[in-house]
């Protein structure tokens, strides 16, 4: 398990130092705007899970505006934009929620620029591309098992969709 995510961090590193864009899951990125792209086939039930800190963070700029938790202490899903945190769903369960009980080591992995002032474990840098969300039909029918924070964009009602634990909140 340990080789995997020093494997995981390395390809990373490597695209990060090179600007590249980044197919996770497929072969190709769609668009050349893109910077990162996930599996969008029609039968993907895989989709990103946020962090689950036990407070959202406090002191972030305007360069963390994008920036997507699961806050333990009120369990809700949030996004930090323009100096504060947005709910995305009502209070949720922290039940599945695990958090990282190692040390942070750095700023995190950077991706599409040489570094970034923004704090994160990961952080997609670009002024001319975006992210792909895994594009998951149903996600409320067809991941069986969400963890808390998982958050895709469901390709049926066309939205953002996020789980708190509890339910599927859907944001257009």
């Amino acid at each position: 398990m340990k080789n995997k995510a020093y494997i995981l961090f390395f390809f990373f590193w490597i695209f990060s130092i090179s600007h590249a864009q980044i197919a996770v899951a497929k072969t190709n990125v769609n668009g050349s705007s893109t910077l990162l792209d996930f599996e969008d086939s029609a039968s993907n039930t895989r989709a990103i899970i946020l962090p689950a800190v036990n407070s959202a963070p406090t002191g972030l700029t305007s360069n963390n505006n994008g920036t997507f938790i699961f806050d333990k202490s009120d369990l809700k899903l949030k996004m930090f934009e323009n100096g504060v945190w947005k709910n995305l769903s009502d209070a949720g369960n922290a039940a599945g929620a695990t958090s990282n009980s190692g040390s942070e080591l750095g700023q995190g992995i950077t991706i599409g620029a040489p570094f970034s002032n923004a704090k994160g474990v990961l952080v997609l840098e670009s002024s001319d591309k975006a992210m792909i969300l895994p594009k998951i039909s149903n996600p409320h029918i067809n991941v069986k098992s969400p963890h808390v924070g998982t958050m895709c964009y469901d390709t049926v009602s066309k939205s953002l969709a996020v789980f708190d634990g509890l339910k599927w909140n859907y944001w257009k």
